[in-house]
């Protein structure tokens, strides 16, 4: 081989290189992809997360038809979709008895279905009778029991009753994601102390409490053992702009991470190729590198679902 060609060689080896380097490893563990915001462009949307390094996502089913969706898409995208089966409390009125249970079984018994859920308790808006959301989470429990799948629950404003719920299945329990979590420090505590796990999102923008999920990821109160990251697109846009967000979180966020969340997130629509402004936004509240979030989160996600299949 010509000195030339050995040189070009190594330049090409080297950029390479360079460019995995730049790039976290990073797993969004919640994207609502079956969103109609996403129905004309999804290639360019799913490129662009892999061009930021987003190598996997698990699509979030809410609902019979999203979930039966979000399995469809593991199947254009195999490897790099995975989806879950859940019906959530705000749909809970939709819940037709055995048919609708028979159904979610059956999309969830698929090896790309990596999880039951997003199901759970939202008292906060009551679209559906508190009763009835019971109901329901309890039967969606049960299934990821039998199954032994991952739970991913939504909860808000009704910690105390998901808990309840939960208790009754303390035996047998699978492995618990507590979806987009914009709880208190105390509240993320009563989770942790149960061994469940916590996605974080965007939120920490908009998190202005003194005791919210900032104060849990600063006082060092939870370990990134514990930690997951998504999207939660298209919502829970990163608002880095926010008048609230601590300088020197604002001082951590890299040109390419804000390139992708400039030119292609906003308000009205959310993508996963923000995930990376996320976890140096983390990295940045709990006095970490970038790097140790990503291989972190990663970690846990493809340890939690089984994402390497």
């Amino acid at each position: 081989m010509s000195e030339d060609a050995s040189g070009s060689k190594m330049d090409e080896t080297a950029s390479a290189m360079t460019q995995c380097y730049e790039n976290y490893v990073l797993v969004d563990v919640g994207a609502n992809l079956t969103n109609k915001k996403y129905s004309r462009d999804l290639d360019s949307v799913i490129q662009r997360a892999k061009d930021a390094g987003v190598q996997k996502i698990m699509v979030t089913g809410a609902s019979i038809r999203s979930s039966k969706e979000a399995l469809r898409l593991t199947r254009i995208y195999p490897g790099n979709l995975y989806s879950t089966a859940g019906v959530h409390p705000h749909d809970a009125k939709s819940w037709e008895g055995m048919d609708t249970l028979e159904e979610l079984e059956s999309i969830a018994n698929n090896p790309e279905c990596v999880a039951i859920g997003e199901c759970g308790l939202d008292y906060n808006r009551d679209f559906s009778e508190p009763e009835i959301q019971r109901s329901v989470f309890q039967k969606q429990v049960e299934l990821a029991c039998r199954l032994n799948k991952p739970l991913v629950i939504h909860e808000r404003g009704a910690q105390e009753d998901v808990l309840k719920v939960l208790k009754s299945f303390a035996d047998h329990l699978p492995p618990v994601l507590i979806h987009s979590f914009i709880g208190t420090a105390e509240e993320a505590q009563v989770y942790l102390d149960h061994g469940f796990y916590l996605g974080i999102t965007g939120y920490l923008c908009k998190d202005k409490s003194d005791s919210g999920v900032r104060q849990l990821l600063e006082g060092g109160q939870v370990s990134l053992d514990r930690i997951l990251v998504e999207t939660d697109a298209p919502f829970m846009y990163p608002n880095t702009r926010a008048s609230k967000l601590p300088v020197h979180v604002k001082d951590a966020l890299t040109e390419r991470s804000m390139t992708f969340l400039q030119r292609y997130c906003t308000f009205q629509r959310n993508e996963p190729c923000a995930l990376p402004a996320i976890v140096e936004m983390v990295a940045a509240f709990m006095h970490k590198t970038p790097e140790e979030v990503a291989l972190a989160t990663a970690f846990n996600a493809l340890k939690l679902f089984g994402l390497n299949q």
